[in-house]
């Protein structure tokens, strides 16, 4: 199975470096074959969709082209494909939510326009890069499930977040907030009714070692896994049928 990590890939960005790593580690955890391969912004087409079995966007921005990076996460939301955004990835997830769900076309990032009317994404009061908090993980959700957990502790490396004047809007719709620290803020986020559309603030794959994948990360494994025997299985039924 082949998994697009887009962003723009710097060597020396330590989460970078730990994405391929946390797939590498869950790969082995789960038995499965992984083939990962980075992407710019910049290079995102239609052959992404229908190349790749699911996608992970990494940390990382500002990137070199938001429209596409938008695109191609509503994409994979309306397509059912799955996805996992982290940091500034989750940002950008948030920021396609609001505009082709939520209808607020204007929603923008701080980190590109910080005088935007709707900034659906501003700038934290205290930086956040190289910190670790904890988190609690809502009851009931699948996020709980892939932690097997209530709580959590994870390492950050962002300088922004979703607004807080936006949060109920988001969840009330349907992404729902599913981590949050201690102040309520919005960390981790899902849709319910996809295969698998997860955002985190963090960076679970700065946590992930051999002896211990992360568990967000195995889950997204997981998740592209089937979703890849799934389509495989739907080809043979088509050539199957063309045959007859």
């Amino acid at each position: 199975m082949r998994i697009a990590i887009i962003g723009e890939y710097t060597a020396n960005f330590p989460p970078h470096a730990a994405t391929i790593a946390a797939i590498a580690h869950s790969a082995t955890l789960l038995k499965v074959h992984v083939e990962p391969r980075w992407l710019s912004t910049a290079d995102i087409d239609e052959r992404v969709v229908n190349s790749f079995d699911g996608i992970w966007l990494a940390p990382g921005s500002p990137y070199k082209d938001m429209a596409k990076m938008l695109w191609l996460i509503q994409q994979a939301r309306e397509s059912m494909m799955p996805c996992f955004g982290t940091c500034g990835g989750f940002q950008h997830m948030v920021i396609e939510f609001a505009r082709n769900v939520l209808g607020l076309q204007d929603a923008h990032h701080a980190e590109y326009d910080p005088y935007a009317s709707k900034l659906i994404i501003s700038r934290l009061a205290c930086s956040l890069v190289g910190k670790q908090m904890a988190i609690s993980l809502a009851a009931g959700s699948r996020v709980a499930a892939f932690y097997g957990a209530a709580t959590s502790t994870e390492e950050y490396y962002c300088n922004f977040a979703v607004n807080p004047k936006y949060i109920h809007l988001l969840a009330d719709s349907g992404f729902r907030i599913v981590g949050s620290d201690t102040e309520g803020e919005a960390h981790v986020m899902e849709i319910p009714s996809h295969p698998f559309f997860v955002g985190s603030l963090f960076v679970p794959q700065a946590r992930s070692t051999k002896d211990t994948p992360h568990p967000l990360v195995s889950a997204f494994i997981q998740s592209v896994h089937q979703s890849a025997i799934a389509e495989q299985s739907d080809a043979r039924e088509r050539r199957s049928r063309a045959d007859l």
